[in-house]
């Protein structure tokens, strides 16, 4: 074996560290005062003596450490061999050497754990040493020429940039100048739009250019502040909502799980990386296609929480071989894509930085001619302001029930989620038909929404005209808000002469909705005080076949100075009211079951009647049965309304101030 070792070795040598004793097993037959082969010295001494006579100073205090014998049990607890690398002087001449040390047994084989006795070995490494520094030195001069030009690159992107968006500014402010000038004709204005439009697609290119310089040149910072996560989707959805519904695009917006108003990060980053993606799924999906985006939560832990964004189209793909130059700057699939869509090739290279960045993730997965995919996922941190709904004296969410109308299940489970977390029961119907049955069933018991939420674009009956319905049940007593993943200004007009208060454009988060019911309840209250009823001097119909239930109705209804004539039964409700002329009575308060008619059979026979005011006159039911089914019995019969027995005062009074004509 010391014979296989001097191929490479030219001295070998055996070291008890503990005793300081070392025997050579192997002299350099070059170097006549060395140690013969078996006689043993004191090892410390010795090697130390050698290192000041041959190794370069610049190596001697180095060499000194390696060969400690604290230093040498120490390193070889963990490595199996050790070596140390110098410059050597002896005999006139000048080489690398290289001194390395074993252990003579694996530390783990002895109880202690310790090496006490080791192999060294001294070997002329100065060929392969000269030639590695060489090439050290020369990956170093690349690596320095690299970065002064990317240095130099970097600055003059930049100064390029600055330079170019000077004059670009004052080219666009000047043509919006223009485009607002009364003389400018048509034509003239249609070439100022073209202007326009080329402009800001230079300035964007210029952009692109401006961020790749700043993250090249490690410039570009994030920021850490609170932001509303809310606005920041709408901001994203109404820029892209305009620009699918100009290329005739399908839009969707969605979220899952427990997505907050408010976090802590940088919002302007996180909004361009959500535009750059969608930007991209526009322009390469081809007319009658579809782009998607969800939100998801996916782990909420210690103060932060991970978002996942999935973008989803149908556009033209991309190949396999491509995707992994995707995200290498200025790379594009194709030139003929380039001209025919217009690409700097910066936006996915700036948005993966961005998103890594904020320690995030993007990946992509794609088929040429069937669409592409991205997942990008960022940590925020939580903010205290969890949702920016805050109550007020007007609005309390605990005592708020709002109905979602929606034909997709996931928006209506995710409704439920967020108006949940501030405390606001949420019932959903999965068509504008059912929305329209639940809201006549309310509005019967005179129970009705707080607020309803209708989606714009649904499968036989659309947003607008479910609006439209509910108006002609319900009045002006609830608001309606619209919700839409598009821009709603095409529908608008049609929208709100249907009775919608207001837009919200989705996914839907808590505070946007609050913020707009405020808005709508205010308006509400100031018309419906303008338009309700006064009850004093009134005269209602009573039939209640119970004495003692009439006489304490009419002493409820005169305190509000409403005059009562009182039928014993349904039959005798229906004979005074034909005996008197039309418009006599202001409102029927019938009883329900009654001797000889009851109050449904007794409203049928009131509607039927061939006389103007019979099927415009409001008739109340007052009833014990509070069921579904009974409600909707009364309303078939043509009731207006569904008061359930004991009747409160206040519920009364409003539902005859809201029935009967101003």
């Amino acid at each position: 074996m010391i014979t296989a070792m001097a191929s490479d070795y030219r001295s070998v040598y055996l070291v008890d560290v503990d005793e300081d004793d070392a025997v050579c097993y192997r002299a350099d037959t070059a170097e006549p005062g060395q140690t013969p082969v078996g006689v043993h010295f004191p090892y410390h001494a010795r090697f130390t003596e050698y290192c000041e006579k041959y190794v370069d100073q610049e190596y001697k205090e180095g060499f000194l450490r390696f060969i400690a014998p604290d230093h040498v049990r120490l390193a070889l607890e963990t490595e199996s061999i050790i070596a140390y690398r110098y410059l050597a002087r002896r005999n006139g001449a000048e080489y690398y050497e290289m001194l390395r040390m074993a252990g003579v047994r694996h530390p783990g084989e002895r109880d202690d754990n310790t090496v006490h006795k080791v192999g060294v070995g001294f070997t002329v490494i100065d060929a392969e040493m000269r030639e590695s520094m060489a090439k050290n030195h020369a990956l170093a001069e690349a690596l320095a020429a690299a970065k002064e030009a990317s240095k130099a690159k970097t600055a003059f992107l930049s100064n390029m940039s600055h330079e170019i968006r000077t004059p670009m500014n004052a080219i666009i402010g000047l043509n919006n100048i223009a485009m607002n000038e009364p003389s400018a004709s048509d034509k003239v204005k249609e070439y100022l739009v073209r202007i326009g439009t080329s402009a800001n697609h230079l300035l964007s290119i210029i952009n692109d250019i401006l961020d790749m310089s700043r993250i090249e040149s490690g410039r570009m910072t994030i920021r850490s502040e609170e932001f509303s996560f809310a606005k920041v989707l709408e901001q994203v959805n109404t820029i892209i909502s305009g620009q699918c519904r100009e290329r005739g695009l399908k839009y969707d917006c969605q979220m899952s799980g427990d997505v907050r108003d408010y976090y802590i990060g940088d919002d302007m980053k996180l909004r361009q990386v959500m535009i750059n993606i969608l930007g991209n799924a526009v322009k390469f999906t081809p007319e009658g296609g579809s782009v998607s985006f969800a939100i998801e939560t996916v782990a909420q832990f210690e103060g932060k929480t991970t978002l996942r964004f999935t973008f989803k189209d149908t556009g033209i793909g991309m190949s396999k071989e491509y995707l992994p130059k995707l995200f290498d700057a200025f790379s594009q699939e194709d030139s003929s894509s380039t001209s025919k869509f217009g690409s700097t090739g910066l936006g996915m290279p700036i948005t993966k930085s961005i998103v890594e960045m904020m320690n995030g993730n993007i990946e992509v997965e794609s088929k040429k001619g069937e669409g592409t995919t991205f997942t990008v996922t960022v940590t925020l941190l939580d903010s205290e302001r969890a949702s920016a709904v805050q109550e007020d004296n007007m609005v309390h969410p605990d005592d708020m029930c709002v109905l979602v109308i929606d034909d997709d299940p996931v928006a209506c489970e995710h409704a439920q989620i967020v108006l949940g977390q501030v405390g606001i029961r949420c019932e959903k119907a999965l068509s504008g038909f059912d929305g329209i049955e639940m809201v006549k069933l309310r509005h019967a018991r005179r129970e009705p929404y707080n607020l309803i939420l209708v989606d714009w674009r649904m499968p036989e009956l659309d947003g607008v005209e479910t609006t439209r319905q509910i108006r002609g049940i319900v009045g002006h007593e609830t608001p309606i808000i619209i919700l839409t993943s598009y821009s709603w200004e095409d529908i608008a007009e049609e929208a709100l002469e249907a009775g919608v208060d207001t837009f919200v454009a989705k996914p839907l988060f808590a505070g946007t909705v609050m913020d707009e019911f405020r808005d709508a309840f205010k308006k509400k209250n100031a018309r419906l005080e303008k338009e309700t009823a006064d009850l004093k001097g009134r005269r209602v119909l009573l039939a209640e076949d119970m004495a003692v239930n009439a006489e304490i109705m009419m002493m409820v209804l005169s305190m509000r100075e409403i005059e009562v004539e009182h039928a014993e039964n349904g039959r005798v409700a229906t004979e005074m009211f034909a005996g008197r002329e039309p418009g006599y009575y202001d409102a029927v308060l019938m009883d329900m079951r009654m001797p000889e008619m009851d109050g449904l059979e007794a409203t049928r026979t009131i509607r039927a009647m061939n006389r103007e005011d019979a099927k415009t006159i409001p008739i109340i039911a007052l009833t014990a049965n509070a069921f579904d089914e009974d409600v909707q019995r009364s309303m078939q019969a043509g009731l207006n309304a569904h008061l359930s027995k004991p009747v409160e005062p206040e519920a009364l009074f409003r539902t005859l101030e809201s029935l009967i004509q101003v």
